[in-house]
């Protein structure tokens, strides 16, 4: 019997062009002479360095932490020496305090990596710890600190958890991978964040533009009565975590509200993996599955690359470029970023770096707006991005406020469907940032 597919309102269909990954088994990247490890890599307070210049540290090991209760540590995923503690330019644009290690080759890892024990002895409170000190993320992008996510206020009652399994995003095809050949790394993660909030229900949702992931996926679960698998109709963006849970629960989350205020934690199949890990091997969050692809790439892969590797190494182990690069994004074309340079690193949020040559690569010319509101169909918030993005543009970022911009999850839909190639999200990135700024300021 086939399954009954979830959706939610609003959404658009791009060219997905996941076949150029689609079927490429994951491989390990071969390792770096030089890592650069930003000490912030996610959302909230960033790490101060505990080693220095000259140290020697190993695989694993423990090189930046904060005190903040929004934050993770962070951890080398070579072993060698510190040689240098920089500002260094990251995928997010910015440039970030980064401790420098150079490899020694001998793959020591660190005498704190072992096994956490049955994760049927360990307490909500243990596991929570253990994800929290392995520096755990959100791996779909966002790089919101797990162990934040997975301590809601004693009044959110939680009931649910959801796996983010969809990978809407066009090209990226690392969570497919990840579900088709360690579903079973997938599950564990996901029976270890039930745990940590004390639910009993647990959902993955996956695309049904991937029967292999779904059968795989099914097979694990099918001995796991608290487990359900979702089928998710392909559209983008299905992955936004609000947009999922309508879709797959009914529930809405109110505009300014977080998924808990509904009862749900969402977290990706990826950051489920890295739970797994830290678990059954005691191995902090070192690296990270990245699908490295587009028509500018030799040879599209899925590698398993070190936090800290230069985009530039990566690209270089997939063959190099495919004719002349016209852009390189970390990350999707609808949401990632474009970079300036490929020396920047590997973080805990790159999920993929998309080469696009120059003879597509080029800009489309703006034009008036035609008042077609198709921005509005596909808006999944329910904004009016035209009105928002045109407030933008005068500078008048109080009366963008007053139409919900901060509300915009900058999935990129109405710059997408624009007949006139208004480059909506753009500009709506641009008035969020002031508005956020001017909050700040007061």
């Amino acid at each position: 019997m086939k399954d009954k597919t979830f959706s939610f309102k609003g959404g658009i269909h791009p060219p997905y062009s996941k076949e150029l990954t689609e079927s490429i088994s994951l491989t390990q990247a071969l390792p770096p002479k030089i890592v650069y490890i930003p000490l912030q890599q996610h959302i909230g307070a960033p790490c101060d360095p505990i080693v220095k210049s000259g140290d020697k540290v190993k695989i694993g090991q423990k090189i930046g932490d904060s005190q903040a209760f929004v934050s993770v540590p962070i951890h080398s995923s070579v072993s060698g020496t510190v040689k240098n503690i920089i500002d260094f330019p990251t995928p997010t644009g910015s440039k970030v305090k980064t401790i420098v290690i150079e490899s020694d080759d001998s793959y020591e890892i660190c005498d704190t990596v072992k096994p956490m024990g049955d994760i049927n002895n360990l307490t909500s409170k243990e596991i929570i710890e253990i994800i929290r000190e392995a520096g755990i993320t959100g791996m779909g992008g966002a790089t919101f600190p797990t162990h934040v996510k997975l301590s809601p206020p004693p009044e959110k009652k939680i009931d649910t958890v959801i796996l983010n399994g969809a990978e809407c995003e066009p090209y990226l095809t690392s969570d497919h991978r990840l579900m088709v050949e360690h579903p079973q790394k997938v599950v564990f993660g996901l029976k270890a964040i039930m745990k940590a909030v004390n639910v009993n229900k647990g959902i993955i949702g996956i695309e049904d533009n991937k029967p292999d992931a779904i059968k795989n996926i099914k097979k694990i679960i099918a001995n796991e009565p608290s487990i359900q698998d979702a089928v998710l109709k392909t559209k983008y963006p299905q992955g936004g975590e609000k947009r999922l849970i309508d879709a797959i629960t009914g529930r809405k989350v109110p505009p300014g509200a977080l998924p808990m205020d509904v009862g749900i934690v969402v977290n990706n199949v990826g950051t489920a993996s890295a739970i797994a890990d830290s678990i059954q091997k005691g191995m902090p969050l070192i690296e990270r599955i990245v699908t490295v692809t587009g028509n500018g790439i030799v040879q599209p892969s899925n590698m398993i690359v070190k936090i800290g590797t230069p985009f530039k190494e990566v690209i270089e182990q997939c063959g190099g470029y495919s004719g002349v690069p016209g852009k390189v994004i970390s990350g999707g074309p609808m949401m990632g970023f474009a970079q300036y340079t490929t020396e920047v690193p590997v973080i805990k949020g790159t999920s993929g770096i998309l080469v696009i040559n120059q003879f597509d690569a080029y800009s489309e010319i703006e034009q008036p707006c035609i008042k077609c509101a198709r921005c509005v169909d596909v808006c999944p918030v329910g904004l009016l991005p035209i009105k928002i993005a045109n407030y933008s543009q005068k500078s008048k970022w109080d009366e963008a406020e007053e139409y919900n911009a901060l509300y915009c999850i900058e999935c990129g839909s109405c710059s997408f469907i624009c007949p006139a190639k208004r480059p909506l999200v753009q500009r709506i990135r641009l008035v969020k940032g002031e508005i956020l700024a001017k909050k700040r300021s007061k």
